[in-house]
């Protein structure tokens, strides 16, 4: 048999053996360890940090969720459910044939220049909608109180949380709405308030999702 065949079926075989071994390690193996180490030490975070209620997964505490009422005949968008605490505007997301706010294949920020017409006048926009939606018998809210977050999307567009100020400018809507006392529903802001973290790192925030969750179990004792 001429040597040369012999050392490529060599060559070849060797090949074949390197491949099936790198594949068996780095494509099962490997794999199979970090999952598995994953879940043993962080399930939470390995699981995409799932917020269950009922027993059903109802979010994440990383991505936001809308709080909408259906659309209405010849709507393009939806109006907000004003019984529940809203998120951050998600102005950045855009939309094609797949894809609505909050949804996930697609995040972003706007792109628009501080200076930029359309962002000033969605930031108005946004602002007068803050100030009418919040306002009601007894309660007024000043424009000068609207928070940031309360009319600016965020890098992602997909921000699960508001600060604390965002959120307690909405109490008395939310008591209103509920039928709750305003002390009850500032308590369930309190309680969902988390801190900066390891005391420095970041801005307090208050996750809309888990708030909701909070509410929705508030309201059905009353």
């Amino acid at each position: 048999m001429n040597n040369s065949f012999v050392n490529t079926a060599r060559l070849l075989g060797a090949g074949l053996r390197a491949l099936l071994v790198l594949t068996l390690v780095t494509g099962v193996v490997y794999p199979l360890v970090v999952t598995g180490i994953a879940q043993a030490a962080f399930h939470d975070k390995a699981n995409g940090s799932e917020i269950k209620t009922d027993g059903k997964v109802v979010g994440s505490s990383l991505i936001g969720q809308s709080y909408n009422l259906p659309l209405k005949k010849g709507q393009q968008t939806p109006d907000a459910d004003l019984k529940w605490f809203q998120g951050r505007p998600a102005n950045g997301l855009g939309t094609n044939s797949v894809n609505t706010r909050y949804k996930l294949i697609l995040s972003g920020a706007t792109n628009l220049s501080a200076d930029s017409k359309v962002l000033l006048e969605q930031v108005q926009d946004a602002k007068a909608a803050v100030v009418k939606d919040n306002s009601v018998p007894g309660y007024s809210v000043d424009p000068s109180d609207v928070p940031a977050d309360a009319v600016t999307s965020s890098g992602s567009g997909l921000d699960p949380d508001i600060s604390p100020a965002y959120a307690e400018l909405q109490v008395h809507r939310i008591a209103a709405r509920n039928g709750l006392p305003v002390a009850q529903v500032e308590k369930l802001v309190k309680d969902h308030t988390t801190g900066r973290t390891l005391g420095f790192v970041g801005e307090p925030r208050v996750n809309v999702l888990e708030l909701n969750i909070a509410l929705k179990d508030l309201a059905a004792k009353q």
